[in-house]
């Protein structure tokens, strides 16, 4: 499992970063039984450049919490027997493993809705982060039945990683 984070902001997080993407990365593979090792690539910015990012790459001039940028294109949600069949495409020549793909994080949101929902930093860092590896592995919540699947997942993954909304 291989993880690269960039923060181009000033926010100093009260954990470490690499460390909490790692675990996440781990525990939403595992849920997802997915065979291969992988690759998350996480950039953290601040409310200007994700505005930036969602206006160039979702047509919408505004700004969001975190986006995701998969990189297999799933049939079924979790489902990474496809893969194989485009090995070029979804692997990474050098390491071998699987690119899942690139999130995208905004700082200046974690903290202020940390504070709006009355809870860690870490806790709104770690659901945004399981939110966005989710998507990396084919959900989504555009319907109510997609959305209840989505969120109970990101809370068994926080539960099981002992991240609580009261910390």
């Amino acid at each position: 499992m291989t993880s690269y984070v960039e923060n181009e902001t000033k926010v100093d997080f009260p954990f470490d970063v690499q460390d909490i993407l790692n675990k996440i990365m781990e525990a939403v593979t595992q849920m997802e039984n997915c065979p291969y090792e992988t690759t998350v690539n996480l950039l953290i910015t601040d409310n200007a450049g994700i505005r930036e990012y969602n206006k160039n790459y979702r047509d919408m001039d505004r700004e969001t919490d975190v986006l995701s940028f998969p990189n297999i294109s799933f049939d079924n949600e979790g489902d990474f027997s496809q893969v194989e069949h485009m090995s070029a495409d979804y692997f990474d020549p050098d390491s071998g493993e699987l690119i899942l793909g690139d999130i995208i994080l905004c700082a200046d949101r974690v903290l202020s809705q940390a504070q709006e929902y009355g809870h860690s930093v870490l806790r709104e860092f770690a659901f945004l982060t399981a939110h966005s590896m989710f998507h990396l592995c084919g959900y989504d919540h555009m319907e109510e039945r997609e959305a209840a699947v989505m969120e109970e997942k990101q809370e068994a993954v926080l539960m099981n990683l002992g991240i609580s909304r009261v910390q």
